[in-house]
């Protein structure tokens, strides 16, 4: 598969990647930090596996769909924890991270 084939599938990604790195850095920023460990904690996880099924599909890695699904499921676990919290960040990035999984689980078939 080309990576033509995976393009919405990266730009997806992409746009996660940006979402719940915002959202990971307001988090830091916001009055009670500490109720925020989990979201932090996933957004940082989610930014950079997002990223890095972004490169696996710009390469047409052998790998690339069972990234995608791996990150659909990351992506998922940290847009439910983002949905939590009345944040318009949070509520941003669990969008973000609700579409991008869905794209991910199309493309990993």
């Amino acid at each position: 598969m080309s990576h033509e084939q995976f393009q919405h599938c990266i730009d997806e990604c992409l746009k996660c990647m940006q979402a719940c790195n915002h959202c990971y850095d307001a988090c830091l920023n916001e009055e009670h930090v500490a109720m925020m460990k989990e979201c932090i904690r996933l957004d940082r996880d989610c930014a950079d596996m997002c990223a890095f099924a972004a490169q696996a599909m710009s390469r047409n890695s052998l790998y690339a769909k069972e990234l995608c699904r791996i990150c659909a499921d990351i992506c998922e676990a940290c847009g439910n924890e983002c949905k939590k919290h009345d944040h318009a960040h949070c509520q941003q990035c669990a969008e973000a991270c609700f579409s991008c999984a869905k794209a991910c689980r199309t493309m990993a078939g």
